[in-house]
């Protein structure tokens, strides 16, 4: 079994944790640890677990709501951390913590699951997303990035659930009381993804085993989640109910990632 949980998502901070149970063995891999140790410790205690159940942490890239408390939660625990040397650099480098090095199309495996890390487009030193495998289903995780690259769209062919990025509504954005440089910042090929940027990114990635679509990391005031289910389960043909939202103060609730098999051919 393969399944995902948020446990936070926005610009307050972000956290999401994969388990894989398989042949009687637990793998949890936290992807990213924006909120602070205290916040992540808790909201893992509310699932009967502790950052010690953990098998390693995964920082995608430096901004604090991604990778603010990743350093404490791994020297406080002595868990591994894994990240790129450009993250790792531009997080000032710890010199008393030694991670374990990412990079694009180097898959990392971590028990029984296959961490594929691979670059984005983001204002960021060196960002990775993820692709995420085991024997039971194949996850595609993607929370920050500027436009969708066809790199992007091949590193997540395939995959059976899907947590992406709705950062904002281009008309909330033009008329929300942000400075005209920090619009332009997330409107930019090197920020982040409008609803209908993700819902232009599924429309690519749409095939029969997709089950599962999660909008993720939306803007408090740049966005609202209706919008953001609209937008994707039209490019899905879904409902719109069916697409599910991850918010800042409870994330989602586990969902398991299904198998991808084939639809038979004739």
């Amino acid at each position: 079994m393969l399944r995902v949980r948020s446990l936070a998502s926005g610009s307050g901070g972000n956290a999401t944790l994969v388990h894989a149970a398989w042949q009687q063995r637990d793998t949890y891999v936290l992807i990213d640890c924006g909120p602070g140790v205290r916040d992540i410790t808790e909201r893992l205690a509310q699932l009967e677990l502790t950052p010690k159940h953990l098998n390693a942490l995964f920082i995608t890239h430096e901004h604090a709501d991604h990778a603010g408390s990743a350093v404490q939660l791994a020297k406080r625990h002595d868990l591994p951390l894994i990240t790129s040397q450009g993250t790792w650099q531009a997080m000032g480098a710890p010199p008393d913590l030694l991670p374990q090095w990412a990079s694009d199309g180097q898959a990392l495996p971590i028990g029984d699951l296959v961490l594929k890390p691979f670059t984005v487009p983001h204002d960021a030193r060196e960002p990775l997303q993820l692709r995420i495998e085991a024997p039971s289903g194949h996850l595609g995780l993607i929370t920050d990035l500027g436009h969708v690259s066809s790199h992007v769209v091949r590193a997540l062919q395939g995959v059976t659930a899907l947590l992406i990025e709705c950062n904002h509504c281009p008309s909330l954005l033009a008329q929300s009381r942000y400075p005209a440089s920090l619009k332009r910042r997330i409107a930019s090929d090197w920020g982040h993804l409008s609803n209908e940027q993700a819902a232009e990114l599924l429309q690519r990635l749409r095939h029969p085993g997709l089950e599962r679509v999660v909008a993720a990391h939306l803007s408090e005031e740049n966005n609202r989640p209706e919008l953001a289910q609209h937008a994707l389960g039209q490019a899905l043909g879904w409902p719109s109910e069916r697409v599910e939202v991850a918010t800042q103060l409870e994330g989602t609730g586990w969902f398991e990632v299904a198998p991808y098999t084939p639809m038979p051919l004739g």
